[in-house]
């Protein structure tokens, strides 16, 4: 589909020098505004013998002691700031679910710097303005939503701040308001494109040309998925509330290849997730990030969990992050074989008459752990049971020869497996403790 060139703003066009030499200094302004102002982040910059004035080169950053999640945690709830409560005005928060919350909270300048890094980003995926732009992430605590919207108005686009849900309207809005992009998770997209099929409607026949998507890993797999079913360009947009929120990266529509860090406000690492230790560009491992410009709560070397490689720049003057494989926190070991949803994900959208929905179920018999993986057919197959069965040995083999294990697969009817409105959940754990 025909794509329109975008206006770049100058640090889009930098050399490479110019780059490295803004990042040095707003790298030394972030760490010298954290260690002043967080204490915790000072105690443990005392505890690793580094001080900030010994940063004098983008690589003195390795010396630094990282941020993890814990952090924000034991930090709970303003612990992390960097400057008085009274000067934020805005907050976020995790759900919790596994602990107490992230709170992550934002200046006015931050919240101006967000809202310019995702308008960046709509603007990369081929975004414009006067463009009606249809938000389906949730809105709320969680920073998808608010930061999608501030980004697409900061752009001079029309918003439709539909949230997550309702997926009749989402239908229908879309059928009659006749918006050009989507900002929505991948995998409720496809949950909007079965209710279209449901409806007798073609989702390809759209005034959709765009979906920007984020907030949980996906495929290339899933990419071919959604462009075949919708009729547009996927493209990828990355972000973590610890760090900013969405908009810390993205892709460009020219290219499609891996999501731009926008390193004037990012400085990325990949570590050895073990070690810890620095590794090349190229290199698979585990991303790192640190703010350059956030002023409530700066982000000192923030492990991701993420698993990915930096790639040279494309389309931009900044590195690419290669797709996610995977989190570090979220890999499954099963009876010695390291397993990532994204690798089932991607066996089972190769066979046809399997629909793009999945689910993980671990369990334990005695002391061995067993994997049970619940797909779906697609409706065309849900009375043909010798097909069901045929897709199930097929899937059952693409695992054993692909990943190594051994799994049991179910093939569920159209529908079985639960649909969310925001982020999928791949794996539920039934397994006790013992």
């Amino acid at each position: 589909m025909p794509q329109r060139t975008p206006e770049l703003e100058p640090i889009e066009r930098a050399s490479q020098d110019e780059l490295r030499a803004l990042q040095l200094e707003r790298l030394q302004w972030s760490v010298r505004h954290a260690y002043q102002n967080v204490v915790p982040y000072r105690a443990k910059c005392e505890r690793a013998g580094v001080h900030p004035g010994e940063l004098r080169t983008l690589a003195d950053l390795a010396r630094f002691p990282f941020t993890v999640k814990d952090d924000l945690r034991q930090g709970y709830p303003f612990g992390l700031f960097a400057v008085p409560r009274e000067q934020l005005v805005r907050l976020h928060a995790s759900s919790g679910t596994t602990g107490k919350p992230t709170v992550v909270g934002y200046t006015r300048r931050d919240i101006d710097t967000w809202a310019g890094l995702v308008a960046r980003s709509i603007s990369a995926a081929g975004g414009r303005p006067g463009d009606l732009v249809h938000i389906a992430y949730g809105y709320g605590l969680f920073t998808g939503g608010l930061g999608a919207h501030y980004g697409a108005e900061r752009l001079g686009c029309t918003v439709v701040p539909m949230s997550g849900g309702q997926t009749q309207k989402q239908v229908q809005l879309i059928c009659d308001l006749r918006p050009a992009i989507i900002m929505v998770t991948p995998s409720y997209m496809l949950a909007i494109a079965e209710e279209f099929q449901r409806q007798g409607l073609d989702a390809t026949a759209t005034s959709l040309r765009t979906g920007i998507f984020g907030a949980e890993p996906w495929t290339e797999a899933m990419r071919t998925e959604i462009e075949q079913r919708v009729g547009i360009d996927a493209i990828d947009i990355y972000g973590l509330s610890e760090v900013m929120g969405p908009g810390e990266a993205s892709e460009c529509i020219e290219t499609k290849d891996g999501a731009v860090i926008w390193e004037d406000h990012f400085y990325p690492e990949i570590i050895d997730p073990i070690s810890g230790a620095v590794l090349p560009d190229g290199t698979p491992g585990e991303l790192v990030l640190t703010t350059l410009s956030k002023e409530a709560q700066p982000m000192i070397r923030y492990r991701t969990r993420d698993l990915t490689a930096l790639l040279p720049p494309t389309a931009r003057p900044m590195r690419r992050m290669a797709r996610i494989g995977g989190r570090s926190d979220d890999m499954l070991i099963i009876r010695g074989v390291n397993v990532f949803p994204s690798q089932i994900e991607e066996l089972l959208l190769k066979l046809a008459g399997l629909a793009p929905h999945y689910q993980l179920e671990l369990t334990r018999a005695g002391h061995l752990d067993r994997l049970a993986v619940r797909v779906e057919c697609l409706p065309e197959l849900a009375a043909d049971a010798r097909a069901q069965q045929r897709l199930q040995r097929e899937l059952q083999a693409g695992i054993k020869a692909g990943i190594g294990i051994t799994t049991e697969v179910l093939v569920g009817a159209p529908g079985s497996i639960e649909r969310s409105a925001g982020k999928a959940r791949r794996v539920v754990d039934r397994r006790r403790p013992g």
